[in-house]
């Protein structure tokens, strides 16, 4: 009990480091919730900064969702309830950070370092289908909608804990409730395409 306590506030206080925040305060001195979509993430970052620190602020959220699952799960023998317990903890930090009044990110590269903590090689199929969404369609937030979803029946295709898929099915649900404001602005023709070529 209180092993999981102490991981899940870890996990919160790391999830919640802002870096895209902090990252374009540094470069720009603005609040990146003032501009593009109002996002703290990889995406909006790089609208803002460019392609490099986007690519580099999704890394690391990427990493502060995955490291301390995989430190806990590989050198101290946690059991798996609570290692997803210790990443859903990582993705409300990111989402909810109590440095920005609880204003954070979409969650979804932090929610792909917990995924691939978990179980890699859903991580690795879910995020083909984000790659070939993407490119398909240009809405990033479609297919980090639509790839995140899915993880859950890859992750229970593969053999993954039941447990890790119940974290799937929940992280899941964070990312849809978090681009609640995306899915309005699809429906309604709305949503920001990324440029790719010829655009």
């Amino acid at each position: 009990m209180l092993e999981g306590f102490l991981g899940a506030m870890m996990g919160y206080l790391l999830g919640s480091i802002p870096v895209g925040y902090l990252l374009v305060l540094w470069k720009k001195k603005i609040d990146i919730r003032t501009v593009g979509s109002g996002n703290i993430g990889a995406t909006n970052v790089t609208r803002v900064l460019g392609k490099p620190w986007g690519i580099a602020v999704a890394i690391f959220d990427m990493a502060k969702g995955g490291v301390l699952v995989l430190l806990c799960k590989f050198f101290f023998g946690v059991d798996p309830l609570t290692l997803a317990v210790i990443g859903i903890a990582s993705i409300l930090g990111h989402d909810f950070p109590v440095w920005l009044h609880f204003r954070g990110g979409k969650g979804v590269s932090t929610t792909y370092g917990v995924i691939f903590a978990l179980c890699p090689l859903a991580a690795l199929v879910s995020g083909a289908v984000w790659y070939g969404t993407m490119r398909v369609t240009k809405y990033v937030s479609l297919a980090s909608i639509i790839s995140v979803c899915l993880a859950p029946m890859f992750m229970k295709l593969m053999g993954a804990n039941q447990y890790y898929v119940y974290a799937g099915i929940i992280m899941a649900i964070l990312v849809i409730i978090r681009h609640h404001k995306n899915i309005e602005n699809l429906m309604k023709g709305k949503e920001l395409k990324v440029k790719g070529r010829g655009q």
